[in-house]
C-alpha cells in the first residue's frame, strides 16, 4: 500500500480514489483489525474505503475480525479459503497465462463465483464510479520512422511492456517478432530487443539452437544496435546455468556468464543513468552473473545508496538486468535504437 515511489497509497490520493485494503487474514483475528486501522491512520490523505479479508477460514473468523473493527472501516467482504482459485506460481512469481490457458480460465470461472458468492458485486455497487478529466497526451516524435525493430517474443522472452512496443510504433517503427527458440533466421532487421523472461526454463533448447545462437553473433558484429534485459541479457552472455545447476552455451555476445540462484535475487525499482538519459526501470531476479566487462554505470536504487543493477555496454549492445519503461524517456529509448550507443 505504501510500498515504491509511487506507491499504491500515492497514486490514490494524487487522483482522490478511494482504496480497499485486501489482507490475507489467515492465522489472525482481533489483529487483522489493528494492523488495517495502522494502516488507515498512516497517512491523513488518503481515504479507506473499507477492508477485504482474503483467505477467512469460517464465519466465526469473519466475525472476530468484523467485531474488532470501529464503525469507521467496515468489513466490506470476507473470502473464504479457497485452493479451487489459487493461481501457479514459481521462481519468479506466476506461471504465465498462455502456460495454464485452460486451466486459467477454470480458476478464473471458480473465482469470479467465489466473489459473487461473498456478496462482493454488492459491495462494489454501492461506490461511484472515479471520474476524471481528461487531458491531452502529446505526441512523442517520430524518431524511429522507418526503422524496423526485431522483438524476441516466446516462451523463454516474454516479459514485454506493451507501453513499450506501443511507444517503439508511435515513434515510426515497424515491429518483427521472432523466436530464439524455434527460429533459424532473424528476420531483416535495424536493431533487436531481447527482453527479459524464463530462459533458465528453456536453456537447453536455447543452447541446442545454434543457427540463432550464430545469427545473433553476426548480428552483433554488424554493429547494429541490441538492447538485452534481464532473461535478454543472461542469453547474450557465454553460459547460463540453470535451476538443476546443468551449464549451457549462449548467444556469447557478451563475455561472462549466469546462473540460478534459488531464491536469492534481486527486486525492487531503480532508474537507469544511460548516456543518453535517465530512464525508469525494475529488477526482478533470482540468478548471478559473473566474470562480466566492467559495467558504464549502476542502476539508482529508490530508497537506498548502494549500486543498482551493473549496465554494461559492447559495440552497439547495451545490456542489464534492469526492465526498462520506455515511455520514462523516450528521446533515450530512440537514441538507443537508432544508434546503439555511438551518438
Amino acid at each position: 500500500m505504501f510500498d515504491g515511489d509511487p506507491s499504491s497509497a500515492d497514486l490514490a490520493a494524487r487522483f482522490g480514489i478511494p482504496m480497499a485494503i485486501v489482507m490475507d487474514v489467515k492465522g489472525m483475528a482481533q489483529t487483522a483489525a489493528a494492523v488495517a486501522l495502522g494502516l488507515v491512520n498512516f497517512r491523513d490523505d488518503v481515504q479507506v474505503a473499507g477492508l477485504i479479508a482474503n483467505n477467512c477460514g469460517t464465519e466465526r473468523h469473519r466475525e472476530l475480525i468484523d467485531n474488532a473493527l470501529p464503525d469507521s472501516l467496515p468489513l466490506l467482504v470476507s473470502l473464504k479459503r479457497s485452493e479451487e482459485v489459487a493461481l501457479p506460481e514459481r521462481h519468479l512469481g506466476l506461471v504465465q497465462a498462455s502456460e495454464v490457458a485452460e486451466e486459467l480460465e477454470q480458476r478464473f470461472e471458480a473465482g469470479a463465483d467465489w466473489f459473487e458468492s461473498a456478496g462482493a458485486l454488492e459491495v462494489i455497487s454501492q461506490f461511484k464510479e472515479v471520474a476524471f478529466e481528461s487531458v491531452e497526451i502529446p505526441q512523442v516524435p517520430k524518431n524511429l520512422q522507418g526503422k524496423v525493430i526485431g522483438v524476441a517474443k516466446d516462451a523463454a522472452f516474454s516479459f514485454i511492456y506493451e507501453s513499450n512496443l506501443q511507444l517503439l510504433q508511435d515513434m515510426g517503427a515497424e515491429i518483427k517478432f521472432f523466436s530464439p527458440l524455434k527460429d533459424s533466421v532473424l528476420p531483416e532487421v535495424d536493431a533487436l530487443w531481447l527482453p527479459g523472461g524464463y530462459p533458465e526454463l528453456h536453456a537447453q533448447s536455447l543452447a541446442a539452437n545454434s543457427d540463432m545462437r550464430n545469427a545473433l553473433k553476426a548480428f552483433y558484429e554488424t554493429d547494429k544496435p541490441i538492447l538485452a534485459e534481464c532473461g535478454g541479457f543472461l542469453y547474450c552472455l557465454q553460459t547460463l546455468t540453470d535451476l538443476e545447476e546443468i551449464q549451457y552455451p549462449m548467444a556469447g555476445l557478451l563475455m561472462g556468464h549466469g546462473a540460478m540462484r534459488g531464491k536469492r535475487g534481486c527486486q525492487g525499482m531503480q532508474s537507469a543513468p544511460l548516456p543518453e538519459g535517465e530512464v525508469r526501470a525494475h529488477a526482478h531476479h533470482r540468478s548471478r552473473s559473473y566474470d562480466t566487462p566492467e559495467p558504464i554505470a549502476y542502476g539508482k536504487r529508490q530508497r537506498h545508496p548502494a549500486p543498482g543493477e551493473a549496465i554494461y555496454r559492447e559495440r552497439s549492445l547495451t545490456a542489464s538486468y534492469l526492465h526498462l519503461f520506455f515511455p520514462s524517456n523516450p528521446n533515450a529509448i530512440a537514441t538507443i535504437f537508432n544508434y546503439g550507443g555511438k551518438t
